[in-house]
């Protein structure tokens, strides 16, 4: 439509057929055409800021080395759900370390604090484990030990080898002191009666370089049976033993054979006591029998002066009584005796009362003062108590102190006004040997040998003419009187099997005289006739026999 506008002059009838252009306004919206970028615009922008809100911390960790690490292909991983990725892989600027930088994912802030742990997992072998056989295919990955308090820190250190005990792991962990580490090894196994309840988790060379302190976790519910008068001993290897009930071979496990292992238990006999808490400090005895020994409280310091060698004697050798260990060697030294102009031997031992008195009748109402102690023990000593170096391995040649009486020993006391008393001491059983082999040695350097020896010649070249004669007359036995003998005995041989030849039934001779007798037989018969008829008929005799009646 257009307007007519009242002042314009009257138009001639042509000029109103034609027609008019009318004037559009235009349109103030812009054209739809534009939404779309606008919403693509709007959908990046959502994208992004969704992608910055979702996207996690970034951090940084140093390692050794960048073994098995690619940027954009390692993972992080936390109980093996992926929570990141590493970015970037550059070294420190002393080039000595790598340092990694990861991307993790969103709410994984309470991750990290200052106790978080991060390491590379591979293919391990160590100890009697293997870990990180995934790795083979999979490649290698780090993994993360959170903490238990967030914090800000994004810069770690790596560790080179995996953790044996993560931080929320349920259990105790408790420190071991010992003389060495023998065969133990961090992972090395714990033991509670057989029963594998943790590992050593770290070790360390204390700093004055006597010892090794150790760390042992054990595994809940177990650490419950961690008390504090626990003992803890190195259960490595086989223990054997030989005593009055035969061999015995004691282990814990073969792993403990290969690799070592450390065991714990309370002393029997004892009842079981509050468990002990979180990083309790405990002494690893080398053995189980160490272990179990009580500790002795109670010592008493003597000196012996020997003056014979001490080659075998070491520092912890025992001291002996009659069969009881009552103290140990402490110290070994020599010194000049100006009195004596020679040197002696001073061995420093402790003797632990204890020991005896706990088999002794009575126990400590025997010996309740210091005063009725030194009594007793000078008593001993006048009755002869003497101390002595004995060999305790005639194999390896070690020593060890013997305390025992010897009536024979001269008369001595203890100087209980000097520190350490000494007791007084004889010579040992070797160099008893020693000296018994001397005398015996210079009692045969005193003896004739050579005029023995040419007596006992001339009694051998004797001896050798009786065994020659000797000989000579066994010969002439065997080759003259001998067959002279054996022809004696044959033919008295042929007597006897000749007599029984007469004398069997059936031989002649024995007919013979069976004839002989039969007619011997009936000649007294005849005489026996005879003699009846002329007991009847005397006459007969003058005249003659009559003629029967016919």
């Amino acid at each position: 439509m257009t307007d007519h506008p009242q002042n314009t002059p009257p138009q001639s009838p042509d000029e109103e057929q034609v027609p008019t252009a009318k004037a559009v306004p235009k349109r103030r919206l812009p054209s739809l055409i534009w939404l779309i970028p606008i919403v693509a615009a709007l959908a990046g922008g959502w994208i992004a800021v969704h992608a910055y809100l979702q996207r996690g911390p970034t951090i940084t960790i140093t390692f050794e080395t960048a073994d098995g690490i690619e940027a954009g292909k390692t993972k992080i991983k936390y109980k093996d759900v992926d929570i990141g990725s590493v970015t970037g892989v550059v070294l420190t600027d002393d080039r000595q370390h790598i340092k990694v930088t990861a991307q993790l994912a969103h709410a994984t802030d309470d991750l990290l604090g200052d106790k978080t742990r991060f390491w590379v997992v591979r293919p391990r072998i160590s100890g009697g484990s293997v870990s990180g056989l995934g790795t083979l295919l999979s490649g290698a990955y780090i993994g993360i030990d959170p903490t238990r308090q967030a914090s800000s820190k994004r810069d770690f250190t790596g560790l080179e080898q995996a953790p044996i005990v993560t931080t929320r792991q349920a259990g105790r962990e408790f420190v071991l002191h010992a003389q060495d580490m023998g065969s133990i090894d961090v992972g090395a196994p714990l033991f509670f009666r057989r029963v594998q309840v943790g590992e050593v988790s770290a070790y360390k060379l204390d700093k004055d370089g006597k010892g090794i302190t150790m760390k042992a976790f054990v595994h809940a519910p177990y650490d419950q049976y961690v008390t504090t008068n626990t003992r803890f001993w190195h259960a490595s290897g086989v223990d054997v033993t030989l005593d009055a009930n035969g061999l015995k071979i004691d282990t814990q496990s073969l792993a403990s054979i290969a690799i070592g292992g450390i065991a714990f238990q309370a002393p029997p006999g004892q009842d079981m006591a509050e468990a002990a808490p979180a990083d309790t400090q405990f002494t690893l005895a080398s053995d189980r029998i160490t272990a179990m020994t009580e500790a002795d409280r109670e010592r008493a310091p003597f000196v012996l002066y020997f003056r014979e060698s001490l080659r075998g004697l070491s520092i912890g050798a025992p001291v002996d009584f009659r069969g009881i260990n009552i103290g140990e060697v402490k110290a070994i030294n020599f010194e000049f005796s100006k009195e004596e102009h020679s040197l002696l031997m001073p061995v420093t031992i402790d003797l632990y009362p204890e020991r005896l008195r706990g088999r002794l009748k009575g126990g400590d109402e025997v010996v309740k003062t210091d005063t009725m102690r030194i009594k007793i023990l000078n008593t001993m000593v006048e009755h002869g108590l003497r101390a002595q170096l004995r060999t305790g391995n005639l194999i390896t040649g070690q020593l060890y102190v013997a305390l025992d009486f010897v009536p024979t020993a001269a008369k001595a006391s203890i100087d209980w006004k000097q520190f350490p008393p000494s007791l007084p001491t004889i010579n040992g059983s070797l160099t008893q040997l020693q000296d018994t082999a001397l005398s015996i040695a210079k009692k045969l350097d005193s003896l004739p040998i050579e005029a023995m020896g040419d007596h006992a010649d001339e009694a051998l070249r004797n001896l050798n003419v009786v065994l020659d004669n000797s000989n000579a007359l066994i010969n002439r036995l065997k080759n003259e009187v001998a067959p002279e003998a054996q022809n004696t005995l044959k033919q008295a041989q042929e007597a006897i099997n000749q007599a029984k030849q007469t004398l069997s039934p059936d031989a002649p001779v024995q007919q013979n005289m069976n004839d002989t007798l039969q007619e011997v037989a009936k000649a007294a018969q005849a005489f026996r006739d005879l003699s009846d008829y002329l007991s009847r008929h005397p006459d007969a005799l003058l005249r003659g026999q009559k003629e029967d009646a016919k």
